[in-house]
């Protein structure tokens, strides 16, 4: 187990050593500890060797000057300057919670990023105020739209954070495919199999090979095939594909830039710039009283506890398992694998930073 001041500093001081500011630093740090935090180990400090790969590969800017370039009272265009996405993101935020304060609502899509970490991060950010937050962002072509064998879609996740009086806020946040693909990463560190339903091989068939997406497969999206509504996940990427890039003016489809883990470094870009996000804040209070939205947010969350439930389940609420793994890996520690910690000592070792 290792602590999670222990992860942040470490992770801090990688991006330090790359040129990135303080405070830069630790916010990349943060956005990153919180998913293994929250249990996402697929996009926690697993990543941080992935970053810097692109780092290496000119691909992030550490010092970059993060603009809006286009505005209108409730809506925006910021350009990330190749920018960390786990920096772009909490910054093209604030600019949604900022149009909110004064509009009501705040819409911004966000171009020239790159990774931004965990969706619900960002969603989070706009619940503190009291806003409903929304966050999504496209990724590497992984995955094969319903029928197809090509790779066209990525992941593309949407999150939504929605405040409440009492009772935690509710948080969803999910991938548009049937499984992300750091599921994948995760199985395959431990040489297992993945579930039928996650991919398909480079014939369009059914598969458990945990690589088959580097030998040629796909990703599959939500639903897994038409009988059971792929369709629908294919449908629900597509929307984020073009909220996050044809909309902000970064890349879309197949053109979305890779991230270091997607098994190639290679972007094919050619439409736009770098990677897209796309980030929303609704003022409750533009709608009805907020303290009367959260109280009736209460009644809601609670009435879906007490659900009767299937022997030996319990009905969740978004966000419940995630809380949970927060509150007990504050208190025992995080978990780490051992060739995640291999590769994080490497990366230590390159900057003489001991984890």
């Amino acid at each position: 187990m290792i602590t999670a001041n222990q992860l942040r500093l470490f992770t801090e001081q990688i991006f330090l050593a790359i040129g990135c500011s303080e405070t830069d630093a630790q916010l990349a740090a943060d956005v990153l500890v919180s998913a293994d935090l929250r249990g996402v180990d697929s996009h926690g400090v697993a990543r941080l060797p992935g970053y810097i790969r692109l780092y290496d590969n000119g691909r992030i800017n550490p010092q970059p000057h993060i603009r809006v370039v286009h505005e209108t009272p409730s809506t925006a265009v910021v350009d990330g300057d190749r920018g960390l996405g786990l920096v772009v993101g909490p910054w093209a935020m604030q600019v949604a919670i900022e149009k909110a304060r004064l509009a009501g609502t705040g819409w911004v899509a966000v171009r020239n990023s790159n990774h931004f970490g965990i969706a619900g991060y960002h969603a989070l950010l706009a619940a503190e105020h009291d806003m409903i937050g929304q966050a999504m962002t496209h990724a590497a072509p992984l995955v094969a739209p319903t029928f197809s064998l090509d790779k066209l879609l990525g992941t593309n996740p949407i999150a939504v954070a929605i405040p409440a009086a009492t009772e935690p806020t509710f948080l969803a946040d999910f991938a548009s495919t049937a499984v992300a693909y750091g599921k994948l990463e995760i199985l395959q560190r431990k040489g297992q199999d993945v579930p039928l339903g996650w991919a398909q091989d480079a014939d369009g068939q059914p598969t458990t090979d945990a690589n088959a997406i580097r030998n040629g497969g796909a990703l599959l999206p939500l639903g897994t095939d038409r009988e059971h509504g792929s369709h629908k996940g294919y449908g629900l990427g597509a929307i984020v594909d073009i909220f996050s890039g044809v909309l902000s003016g970064a890349n879309y489809g197949p053109w979305v830039p890779p991230f270091a883990t997607a098994g190639f470094m290679q972007a094919n870009e050619g439409v736009g710039a770098g990677t897209g996000h796309f980030f929303g804040a609704m003022r409750i209070d533009a709608f009805r009283p907020a303290n009367e939205f959260k109280t009736h947010m209460d009644t809601w969350i609670q009435r879906f506890r007490q659900a009767k439930a299937i022997d030996g389940k319990q009905v969740l609420i978004p966000g419940d398992p995630e809380r949970e793994m927060e509150a007990e890996r504050l208190q025992n520690g995080i978990p780490v694998v051992d060739p995640v910690i291999k590769s994080l000592e490497e990366l230590g070792e390159r900057f003489g930073i001991k984890l």
